[in-house]
């Protein structure tokens, strides 16, 4: 890749991620990357003490792109800043919200829409975590048969609030180990997490979803170019730090099962960026293999146990090999309706969900000479 000229808005958990994901993925960057927030100070991103400059209209100068980042782009900071960006002669590639569902201004995930980007395209938003893994994971098969209608429980970490919603549960997790009444701030979560699971995440609405339930319906079409699709959601906060699930339920209008479904997904060049824990495994944590009919007169009685099969959780999305990939399992017909199947998926919220993505982004811009 040639060098370029990059800069970094905001330095919350996303901008550290942003930060680590340019110095391990090799950027030949022609100077350090150029850091800015609201106020001038030193901070650790990625393990380096790094100075942050006050935000300024001549730092956008001489830059080829332009991350937005923070809790949500730093919630406004785009809309401040992106056309001083874009003016100085950067593209800016934004993780916040505000532009998202903006029909002129792309929504994009590489490995499922990066055509929608030219050299035309000075503003890229990168859409909501949730939304992101949930993509990944079904663009592979809605390219072989539609999709029609998707069902989908969010589980989402403490850490899709932000850096404060990691402290609130670290915290109240801290309260509930000495024994102590659990406090919280109920401006973060609307009932202490430890322990508990919330239904409930960013603002209710007139139809009685949340607004980042909604989001994953208006965000999904607009990536699939679908405006049709149906996709009714539930968000649910979890007591997690780090790494959303998801249980989703997708109807297709042709021909699919669990078994095409596997063959798509574990095939690399057909599914790029998801990875397949799904299987027989003898991992004794998974408990004891059992082989026999079940003798009971439930409903299930005449159905054989199996081999205890692997899955991947939350924990998974911590370990190296997978903090920048879409992980799948469970993957299984819906035994109530045709060309309908069931799967789990799992994903660093903060990386591929966030700063992952963005960086993605901006290496295809560069592969593809768009950037600089």
């Amino acid at each position: 890749m040639p060098a370029i000229r990059a800069g970094l808005v905001g330095v919350g958990p996303v901008g550290d991620r942003i930060y680590t994901c340019v110095k391990e993925r090799n950027f030949d960057l022609a100077e350090p990357l150029r850091v800015m927030a609201t106020r001038e100070r030193h901070e650790v991103l990625g393990g380096d003490e790094v100075l942050v400059k006050q935000i300024a209209p001549e730092l956008f100068d001489g830059l080829d792109v332009v991350f937005f980042a923070g809790r949500e782009g730093a919630k406004g900071a785009s809309v401040e800043w992106g056309k001083v960006a874009i003016d100085a002669g950067a593209y800016v590639i934004d993780n916040g919200g505000d532009f998202r569902l903006d029909p002129d201004i792309p929504l994009v995930i590489p490995e499922v829409n990066m055509d929608a980007v030219s050299a035309a395209t000075r503003f890229i938003c990168s859409p909501n975590c949730s939304t992101i893994q949930m993509c990944v994971a079904l663009a592979p098969l809605y390219r072989v048969a539609k999709i029609e209608r998707i069902i989908v429980s969010t589980y989402q970490a403490a850490s899709g609030w932000g850096a404060r919603g990691q402290e609130e549960l670290n915290s109240q997790i801290g309260q509930l180990a000495r024994g102590e009444v659990t406090e919280w701030d109920p401006a973060v979560f609307t009932k202490p997490l430890a322990l508990d699971c919330i239904p409930h995440i960013d603002a209710f609405l007139d139809n009685l979803y949340t607004k980042e339930e909604m989001k994953m319906l208006y965000e999904t079409r607009k990536i699939f170019a679908d405006p049709d699709l149906a996709i009714t959601a539930t968000a649910v906060r979890v007591p997690v730090e780090i790494g959303h699930s998801e249980s989703i339920n997708i109807e297709f209008a042709a021909e699919m099962n669990a078994e095409m479904a596997l063959e798509i997904l574990r095939d690399p060049d057909q599914s790029p960026g998801v990875v397949v824990i799904d299987g027989p495994t003898t991992d004794p944590n998974y408990g004891t293999v059992r082989d026999q009919a079940d003798p009971s007169k439930q409903p299930w009685a005449g159905h054989r146990y199996i081999d205890e099969r692997g899955y991947p959780t939350q924990a998974d999305v911590l370990r190296d090999e997978f903090k920048d990939a879409v992980l799948v399992g469970r993957v299984r017909d819906d035994v109530t309706r045709p060309n309908t199947i069931n799967l789990w998926c799992v994903s660093d919220n903060l990386r591929k969900g966030a700063a992952t993505n963005v960086v993605q982004i901006a290496e295809e811009m560069i592969q593809r000479g768009i950037i600089p």
